[in-house]
Parts: structure tokens; C-alpha cells; sequence
């Protein structure tokens, strides 16, 4: 069974992988659906001790913004702009670190990692951060990232990060969302979401992870919305036995990916989406 169809199998079930995203913790700042004010007025009472969430934790840095899922220790989503400023950040001098804006019962930690076998790995790559050194520091904070396995990390992810820093200067913008799923297996006619969980603080092990690409050139938008197994991947598959439906991806993830572009033109129709190996430098 094909990668691209074990996604697939898995999407009409994708109302229950969604993930809620509320920017506030407040009742009376959730959207309501049809909201009469005799109803408001029993919310209030209903929850005038507290509104349990849930509570997406809406971290904004430098060069990049990321939702973090206090539930399964993943961001929910890092969003970034690749540019081509070069202000010679050394990476060397950055180190993976707890985010401490997160509260402790919450938090994901480095000891979680701890002969895990499982790579820290980055969403926002900390190769695409050229601003500064501060904007290469804080793609180290733990809220930057999700357990990926070694080989997958190190290999054909780490080729489509490149690939994604290879669309600059090909657009005006490459505007990028990257993000983890735990979508569900076929077995015994059945469909069964299953993943590994890493550490004390219980971090959940994606399954899959999504990189939706946007390329702007002047006033035409080019889209290209990927979905790859968390595991260890061929260097020879081409790029675009992952490229799936835009919708597909919002089904599965609960999520909304550049709904402000009325028209998004095929990013593998406009350059070639290819990736190329290399040796992989920690």
C-alpha cells in the first residue's frame, strides 16, 4: 500500500483528528455558532469559574509564529517566511531549549528526548533563519518542535527543507506552514489512529507531517500542500508522490492554510518539485 494512499484512507475520519484552535482562553471570545443571548447568558453561568479550552498557546518569534498543542507537547502548526537576508547567524552557538512561557505540567522537555531515538526536529529549520543570531536561537525552543524518526529527519525531510529554501529568488515570497498529523492505519477492515508517546511528558510521535508551500510572484499564488510519513523515506520517491489535495490536509488537520488566496495556481506546474540528497549536517 502506497505512503499517499495510507494518507488518503485515513481522511474521512478527519473530523476527529481535527485540532481546535482557540487564540483565547475566554468564553465570551470563542466564536459561537448561532449564538442567541439567552444562551450567552447560560454560558456565563455554566462556566463563570473557568473555560477549560481548549488553549492553543499562540507563540510569536522573531522570524516565525507557531501554535502550540498543550495535549500532545506538538506545535499544531510554524509558520515562516523563507527569505534570503543573510546576517551570518552561527549555529553553533544555538542550543535546544524548554520553552518556558509554557506551563510546567504542559511542557515539553529535553529529557523527554533523552535516548527517545527519536531526533528533535525542527518545523521552522533552523538553516532557513538568516536574520539574526536571536532568530536562529529561538527555532531551538522545544515549542519548534516534534519527534522525528532519525532516518526520516536526517534524510528526505532535511531534502525537502532544502528544496523548499531553493524556491527563493523564484518568487516574490515562499510563505510556509509546517505542521504534525496522527492519522489512522487500516487494519482488520478497521481504522486505528495509533502513535508512539516519548518521555515523562507523554510527546506524542506523529505519524505524518504536512508542509504547505505558497510562492508568490507579483499578484499569482502558487501553492503546493505535502503530507510524508514519519519515516525513513527512499531519496529516490519524487517530491510529488507526496503532494496531495490542499483540502485534504485541512480535513485531516482541522486547519485553514491561506483561505485570504481566492485563486492558487499547481507550485509543482510552475518548477520542478524535486529534492536532492546530501549529507546531512547536525
Amino acid at each position: 500500500m502506497s505512503k499517499l494512499f495510507t494518507f488518503v484512507a485515513g481522511l474521512s475520519i478527519g473530523s476527529i483528528l481535527s485540532i481546535a484552535l482557540c487564540k483565547n482562553i475566554y468564553y465570551d471570545q470563542v466564536v459561537e455558532i448561532n449564538p442567541e443571548k439567552s444562551a450567552l447568558n447560560s454560558a456565563k453561568s455554566i462556566l463563570k469559574y473557568g473555560f477549560p479550552g481548549p488553549i492553543s498557546d499562540l507563540i510569536y518569534r522573531e522570524a516565525y509564529v507557531t501554535s502550540y498543542n498543550r495535549q500532545t507537547r506538538n506545535p499544531n502548526w510554524a509558520a515562516e517566511i523563507i527569505n534570503a537576508e543573510n546576517a551570518h547567524p552561527d549555529r553553533s552557538k544555538s542550543h535546544f531549549k524548554e520553552d518556558k512561557s509554557i506551563p510546567v505540567k504542559y511542557r515539553a522537555k529535553l529529557s523527554d528526548y533523552l535516548k527517545s531515538g527519536f531526533d528533535r526536529g525542527h518545523l521552522v529549520p533552523a538553516a532557513d533563519i538568516k536574520q539574526s543570531q536571536k532568530a536562529l536561537d529561538e527555532t531551538f525552543y522545544l515549542t519548534n518542535m516534534s519527534p522525528q524518526v532519525i532516518a526520516f529527519n536526517r534524510g528526505y525531510w532535511a531534502y525537502f527543507e532544502a528544496f523548499c529554501r531553493s524556491l527563493v529568488g523564484k518568487f516574490d515570497d515562499v510563505h510556509v506552514i509546517t505542521g504534525p498529523l496522527f492519522l489512522p492505519k487500516l487494519r482488520d477492515g478497521k481504522k486505528f489512529v495509533e502513535y508512539q508517546v516519548i518521555g515523562d511528558s507523554d510527546i506524542a510521535v506523529p505519524t505524518h507531517f504536512f508542509k504547505i508551500i505558497l510562492g508568490v510572484e507579483k499578484e499569482k499564488y502558487y501553492l503546493g500542500s505535502f503530507v510524508l510519513p514519519n519515516e525513513s523515506i527512499d531519496s529516490n520517491e519524487p517530491l510529488t508522490l507526496f503532494q496531495v489535495p490542499l483540502d485534504s490536509v485541512e480535513r485531516a488537520s482541522g486547519l485553514e492554510f491561506f483561505q485570504d488566496v481566492a485563486k492558487k495556481l499547481d507550485l509543482c506546474a510552475k518548477v520542478e518539485c524535486k529534492v536532492k540528497e546530501f549529507q546531512f549536517k547536525e
